[in-house]
This record gives structure tokens, sequence and C-alpha cells, in this order.
């Protein structure tokens, strides 16, 4: 694929140069942190060195008041409370904190994980019904609810009350729940608008320690499934997310649970664990519990305090995480053949593509997937019963989300985010559905989004890259959307002769500067090995991290792209 490459924005060279001497750093790193809107050395403090004490007052978010008094009449009644939460990495680590939190004060307490196939997504009818049976008085519903209008008005009927907290967009109407939380409501004003859906649970366990004079410090273990929930979900890496997810690591680097701890044991084993661990590492293996089967599976290894029991249920996990892999890569190559052999697909601004026998867990991954071919917005359907669901994903800059919701007089069901989206219609909608967004795509989608662009930080000279440089952007961690690692440019790179494709589909490459040899490693990027072994130089694109292999650590470029 083809990218087309643009700096960002030049910062004010008087801000850098003031960064540089203030804080001792080199210039490029100066420029970075000014791009990042950092103007002095106490916002630079800040960056580097978060504080659990800048977390926002969780009595700012709206409603949190009126969760906190239900939730303290709940349990002073010895009420039947229900947490229920999404099928996803994001919903199965928000009810493992709240669950957790509440066991503490009440053996009353359950948990619910409504079931991909038989309920979809968020709250459903036959999890109240349940509810019901099970005499449940108050349901917390993480993850999902914010435009369950009808069910929580059906549940209020039966004499059940409900907590949101969710960080989906709402609709035009909220449900009549005893409280709402969700920063994205119309009316909120709560200082931090992109928390993930288990760091409001982690905001309404926050706001019951304050209210009831417990030390903060005893929230700080569920750090670690914040964190997790943060990566995951690709949430906003700034504000309370970026101070959450960096004590999150360090609870994940020095004392993770036992869930956790059994999960990277199946894991490459490193002294420092980042958020890409967790991405890539950690979950898809919680994710593949509600892929594949019941993702309750993923909230007992979670909560688990036995090691050998979660040992157990991380070989489940790992089953299921095969099975999913497998189901992944099939589908996504009967999707590509589908779409190679549509003579139309150059002129369509949209792709969306439907299989009747598609497994409805892996169809978003398949969606991303397809982009990385077809650089589109795309949906990726599956039918059961007459009735079509599927997940959609977006290319940077358009929001998908917005487009299904210009759809809603022909689906059953939507939500989700900008560039992330769910959606479910009667297979008789399929046509108008597909011509309609073919149309509310093609209208609203801007030319400059329509190919891939690397967005890179600074232009350095190989000279540049140094153990000083590597160590602090390490400090800059944790990385992820609002604080992506920084991307650098080189002009006139050229190989010493060691390059080599690994198998068969990545590039190794070696380069040098004064100080030392520099390998430089581009996954995926085997198609370029002639280019960059000719002898003559090249412009690259690339990250720099550190690569630790038997037990030796050195300095590699990751690169991103080679012109």
């Amino acid at each position: 694929m083809e990218f087309k490459w643009k700096q960002k924005e030049k910062p004010d060279e008087k801000i850098v140069s003031s960064l540089e001497k203030s804080l001792s750093v080199p210039h490029k790193i100066a420029w970075i942190l000014a791009q990042r809107g950092i103007t002095s050395y106490d916002e630079a403090e800040n960056y580097f060195r978060p504080k659990l004490s800048d977390l926002h007052d969780p009595f700012l978010m709206k409603d949190m008041d009126m969760a906190v008094k239900r939730l303290e009449t709940a349990l002073m009644n010895d009420e039947n409370v229900m947490v229920y939460g999404d099928y996803d990495v994001d919903g199965t680590t928000a009810v493992s904190v709240v669950y957790s939190f509440l066991q503490g004060y009440s053996n009353k307490v359950s948990y619910y994980i409504p079931d991909r196939y038989d309920e979809g997504y968020g709250i459903s009818k036959l999890g109240i019904d349940f509810a019901k049976e099970k005499k449940i008085t108050l349901i917390i519903a993480l993850d999902c609810g914010i435009r369950s209008v009808e069910l929580v008005a059906y549940a209020k009927s039966l004499g059940i009350d409900f907590i949101i907290c969710d960080h989906h967009l709402p609709g035009d109407e909220l449900p009549d729940a005893v409280a709402v939380l969700d920063p994205k409501r119309a009316d909120a004003t709560y200082p931090f608008k992109e928390l993930s859906g288990c760091g409001i649970g982690f905001k309404l366990v926050q706001a019951f320690n304050q209210k009831n004079n417990r030390e903060v410090d005893t929230l700080y273990e569920y750090l670690d499934l914040v964190v997790v929930s943060i990566a995951s979900d690709i949430v906003e890496m700034n504000g309370e997310n970026r101070i959450l997810a960096y004590f999150g690591l360090k609870q994940i680097n020095e004392s993770p649970r036992i869930g956790i701890q059994a999960l990277l044991n199946t894991y490459k084993q490193k002294s420092n664990y980042s958020i890409s661990d967790i991405v890539f590492g950690l979950g898809p293996k919680i994710n593949a519990a509600g892929r594949i089967a019941d993702a309750g599976a993923a909230v007992k290894l979670l909560i688990e305090k036995d090691f050998h029991e979660a040992v157990t249920f991380t070989k489940v996990l790992l089953e299921r995480n095969t099975e999913r892999q497998g189901l992944d890569s099939g589908i996504t190559q009967e999707a590509l053949e589908m779409l190679k052999a549509d003579k139309d697909l150059e002129k369509k601004s949209v792709t969306v593509i439907y299989g009747k026998e598609w497994h409805k867990g892996v169809i978003g991954i398949v969606a991303s997937r397809l982009i990385e071919n077809y650089y589109k917005p795309t949906i990726v359907l599956t039918e059961n019963d007459g009735i079509m669901s599927g997940s959609a994903r977006s290319v940077k800059g358009f929001d998908i989300h917005d487009a299904i919701e210009q759809c809603s007089e022909l689906l059953l069901q939507y939500g989700g985010h900008k560039y992330a989206a769910g959606l479910s219609l009667k297979s008789e909608n399929f046509e108008a559905f597909k011509n309609k967004i073919e149309k509310i795509v093609a209208d609203g989608i801007n030319e400059d989004l329509k190919v891939p662009e690397i967005e890179y930080d600074a232009v350095i000279d190989i000279d540049d890259v140094s153990p000083k440089m590597l160590r602090i952007l390490g400090q800059m961690e944790p990385f992820g959307p609002g604080n992506m690692k920084p991307i650098f440019r080189t002009n006139d790179i050229q190989d010493t002769g060691f390059a080599k494709v690994l198998k068969e589909k990545h590039l190794k490459i070696s380069t040098k500067n004064k100080r030392q040899r520099i390998d430089a490693i581009g996954f995926g990027m085997a198609h370029v090995y002639n280019k960059v072994t000719q002898g003559k130089p090249f412009n690259a694109c690339y990250t720099i991290e550190e690569n630790e292999y038997n037990g030796q650590k050195n300095i590699q470029l990751n690169l991103k792209d080679i012109k």
C-alpha cells in the first residue's frame, strides 16, 4: 500500500529553545514536546511524571451523587445487585473492577455478561428477565446501556433500577435510569470526555470510596485492569486516561493480579511491558473469550485469586484465541477473494461485504484486515434467522458512526465510536442500506482521506539516534491516540550490506551512525528488499525502540515506510 508522508505542524521555536534549555533534552525532543502542547517546565513535569492526585473528582460527573446514593442504599438494605457488562475487553475488565470492589461490601453481588450470539450487544431483555428471576433490584451496566431506553423502562416496570456507566455516544433520549454516568452526554460538564467503559466503572468505585472516607490507595489494585481496557479499546492516551494507564502499567510490571500474571506467562517474557504488549498480547486473548463463546470466562480469570485456577482459565482463553485466529484468517481470505471479483470495487467509497456463514465474533477484526488491503471505510456483515449483524471500521478522519446513524431508519440497532461501530438490520433492508451508506460516504469523505498517511513528528539525522534519545522517548510512554509514539523521518539512509528477508514477509536492514551500527525492522515490508539493496540511499519513516533478544538490548528502528 502506498502512503503519503506529511510532517506535523512545526512548533514555536522560542518554546522549543526554552524547553531544550530548561529540561536539558535534545532539540528534537523539545520540538516534539512543543508539538504536543507542552510549553513550560511545569507542564513537562506533569507529562513525564503523572500523579494520581491529578485525577478529577468523580463527583464532577453528572449523576454520580445519585449513583453512589443508590448503591449505598442497595448495600445497606442487603439488596441483590447485578454487575452487567459488555463481552469485549473493556466490558469484562469493567465488570471485574466493580464486581471485585463490591464483593468487599456484600455477598449479594453477582455479574452477568450477555451472550454475543443469543443476546447481541449491550443490555438485553434476556438479561433483564434473568435478573428478575434472581430477585435483582439494581443493575450496574458497564460499557453499555446509553441507548437502551426501552429496555431500561422495561426493567423499571419490573422493579429493577439501573445505574448506567457508558462511554459511547448517547441518542436523543437518555434512558430513565437512577443515574446515567457518561461524559459524552449533551449536558455533561465532566472535564475529561474520553474515559473507557472500565474507566467510568473505576470512577464509580472511586466516588463510593471517597464518600465513605476510604483510603484512595485501596483502589490501586484495580489499575492493571483499567490500563488493559484503555489500551484495548484504543481510547485517547491523554488527560485522565494517561494517568490511569501510567500507573496501570506500573502495576502490571510490579505486582499484576493473578489472572494477568497467568496471561503474561503465555506471552513473551520481558523486563518491562508496554501498551503495545497489551494491545497485541493480552487484549486479543481476553477478547477471544466472548468472540468464540461465553465471555464470562474472561471475568473468571480476571477476578481469580488462586494461581492454579487462573492457569486453567488461561488455557481456555488460549484455545479460544487459537480458534479465533483460524476463523479470522479464513474469513479474511474469503472476503478478499469476493472483493477481487467485484468489478466496481474501485468506484465504491465504502466496502460493504456480507457472508451468511461468517462467524459473528471475528467480523470486526476482518473489517480491519480489509482496510489494510483496500483503504476505505468498511462494513462486514453476517446473518442469522433473517437478521444481519455487522461491524464497521473506518479510515483516519472519517466518522463511520455518524454515517451509519444517517441510515438509522433501515437499522434495528447501532452504536459505537467514530472509527468503530456495530449495527444490525433485517436482511430485506440490506440492499437499501448498502446503497444509502455508499451515497453518504461518497458525499462526505474528503479526497485526502482516501490515501493512507504517515504523519511524522520531525526530520532527524541518523546521528541523532542515541541511547539518551531512546531513554527520553521511553519516559514519554504510555503511548496511544493523542500521545502517539513519535515518528521520525531520515533522508539518505544506506543499508550497510546486511539486509535480509525474515519469514518471507519482513525486512531487516542495518545502517550506522558515528557511534554504532543500528538495525532496522520493517514488518510486512519484504517487498522493498530490492530497493534498499541496490546501494542507493533512501528515505525512511520510523519509530525508535529498544529491541531485547536473548538478554541483549539494542536500539532498533521500526520502519513504517521507505521511499
